[in-house]
């Protein structure tokens, strides 16, 4: 059988921690932030966990 290969787009935008959650992006980070408010901004910055639901699948295209 050949390996299987990893999903590069999730590559891109997923990371797995020590502790075994995965981390992810926040949308509406590009551009025009103006719009935004300060609040919305900031809790943008804040590092995002993936639901325990997801993180098998994610793992999977990951590895």
């Amino acid at each position: 059988m050949p390996k299987m290969k990893s999903v590069k787009g999730a590559v891109k935008r997923f990371k797995v921690k020590k502790n075994g959650s995965v981390k992810r992006g926040t949308a509406y980070r590009s551009h025009i932030l103006t719009k935004q408010d300060a609040d919305t901004r900031r809790k943008q910055n804040t590092p995002k966990v993936v639901a325990k639901v997801d993180e098998k699948s994610i793992k999977e295209m990951i590895n």
